[in-house]
């Protein structure tokens, strides 16, 4: 039975309106796309929606047409098409704002987004059902290695990242969108690549942004394959490794760093008071998502 324009219309109007909540989320360090995607109900049709599309690219690349389009038709677009508009008009517009934040209160953003990110490595933690020896050693692990890496000094702003280093960061960012309570541009920020891929955006560097959309599409494809039989096969482990990589990569957004990333205390005179504030309102904030997104996370019922 079809269903009324009116009604299909109001369908498409929603699910533009989730992707522009989404790609907000994805556009800050600490908020997860993932998890917006897990509270407002669609996480499972987005899962299936990201894995019949990479198939459909695959068949057509390998000149496998019939498999296309099986895989076109059972593609939810109704849901997919207004869910990407809406995610790429709020990135492009977080792109012009979020610089100008960090260059006028970079004490007071990276403040807040240590908050943001500490409160989303509640939900990994909380995903994790036998909080075991093999766990607690997980954790420890992944949070040392995070920390360690994101020690290691970054290219300066204004040096060219090669291209294998985009096409990689773009491929691990992309995990964020399949993974609640993982920021995609957290990780960016955690690899020196988060300023760099926004400026590139509002430059319109466009040899930049399609080496970046090769590596997200390749990621997501590919990624989400491992990924998922990770999650089946080794639930635990996995957002145990999650979580110690989000508390471990939260050095690099201690907000008074040296410029070889050496971490150091406030001077005098430097803004303590707001960035703890801010920090605080982070954590709370996501911390809040993440109740609603447990909350959320059950088998839908209801069709798209």
């Amino acid at each position: 039975m079809d269903l009324p324009r009116g009604h299909t219309l109001r369908k498409s109007l929603t699910h533009a309106a989730q992707g522009l909540l989404m790609g907000a989320a994805d556009i800050v360090p600490g908020v997860s796309g993932g998890t917006v995607a897990f509270i407002v109900g669609i996480y499972p049709r987005l899962i299936a929606a990201i894995g019949h599309g990479f198939s459909m690219l695959t068949a057509l690349v390998r000149g496998r047409f019939g498999a296309m389009r099986r895989h076109g038709a059972l593609l939810e677009w109704g849901l997919a098409l207004p869910l990407a508009a809406g995610a790429g008009i709020a990135i492009l517009v977080g792109a012009k704002v979020i610089p100008i934040l960090l260059e006028t209160w970079p004490h007071r953003m990276l403040g807040l987004f240590l908050g943001l990110v500490a409160g989303s490595a509640i939900i990994p933690w909380k995903r994790i059902e036998r909080k075991n020896l093999p766990a607690l050693c997980m954790v420890a692990a992944a949070g040392a290695a995070a920390f360690l890496l994101t020690g290691i000094p970054a290219a300066g702003h204004s040096a060219t990242p090669s291209g294998l280093r985009v096409f990689a960061s773009a491929a691990i960012a992309i995990c964020a969108m399949i993974l609640p309570g993982v920021s995609g541009a957290f990780l960016l920020k955690a690899m020196g690549m988060y300023e760099t891929t926004l400026h590139a955006l509002n430059d319109g560097n466009v040899a930049y942004i399609a080496l970046f959309a090769a590596g997200a599409t390749a990621g997501l494809g590919l990624f989400s394959r491992l990924l998922n039989h990770l999650l089946r096969q080794y639930a635990d482990l996995t957002m145990a490794a999650l979580t110690g990589l989000m508390i471990g990569a939260l050095r690099a957004l201690w907000p008074w760093q040296t410029a070889e990333r050496a971490l150091a205390w406030p001077g005098e005179g430097e803004p303590v008071g707001t960035v703890v504030l801010l920090a605080a309102a982070g954590f709370a904030f996501v911390a809040r998502m993440a109740l609603r997104a447990r909350r959320a996370e059950r088998p839908e019922t209801s069709g798209p």
